[in-house]
């Protein structure tokens, strides 16, 4: 199992830009909802994969993932939403981020550019090692995506910029589904872009 697959919704960025959502419950109409929003489907790895065009900005994204997530809010609250490439304010793009949260493998690490962030970070979970600061190794992997979660938004509330860095290159790095032996990715369809709706 990765950290995509705890819950039934999980937005990310990779590292390229893509924005890629991931459906990991029975919600008959996300297909629909994320199509008419302008997302792709994609088979990858024995998981469905709804991926941005490439090029989508950041503010169309942003507009895209939260008329989608609009419509999923009927049918799921279990969602999860690390991307970087979705984050936009009405005046523009953010600020650049002063903490950098990065998973790699089981652990995670946070970098703060600013003494203002550390105690948020320290606040939910992590701790200091060095020059970074780490999340424990005694905590699941569901755990650990819950406190980076948490971090992230108290620090949006306070003004702090943050980006969550996946560990993920590309769109085909992506872990496979649970319990995946086989069959290689292959497009399943274009779908059709939406009118473009603030969230």
């Amino acid at each position: 199992m990765s950290f995509l697959d705890h819950p039934d919704v999980f937005i990310g960025s990779t590292a390229d830009g893509a924005t890629f959502v991931v459906i990991n419950a029975r919600i008959p109409a996300a297909g629909r909802l994320l199509t008419e929003a302008g997302f792709a489907a994609r088979e990858h790895r024995g998981r469905t994969l709804y991926v941005l065009p490439p090029g989508t900005t950041n503010e169309d994204a942003h507009n895209r993932t939260g008329t989608a997530l609009y419509g999923l809010l009927a049918h799921t609250m279990d969602f999860v939403d690390l991307s970087w490439t979705t984050r936009w304010l009405e005046s523009g793009p953010l600020p650049e981020p002063d903490v950098h949260i990065q998973f790699s493998g089981n652990s995670v690490t946070a970098t703060a550019l600013t003494d203002a962030p550390r105690a948020v970070l320290e606040q939910h979970g992590f701790m200091a090692d060095s020059s970074h600061y780490v999340l424990p190794d005694h905590m699941s992997e569901e755990q650990k995506v819950g406190a980076v979660v948490r971090a992230e938004t108290h620090l949006s509330v306070q003004g702090i910029g943050t980006r969550v860095s996946l560990g993920i290159p590309t769109i085909d790095a992506i872990p496979p589904a649970p319990g995946w032996t086989s069959a290689p990715a292959r497009p399943l369809s274009t779908g059709t872009p939406a009118n473009r709706r603030a969230r």
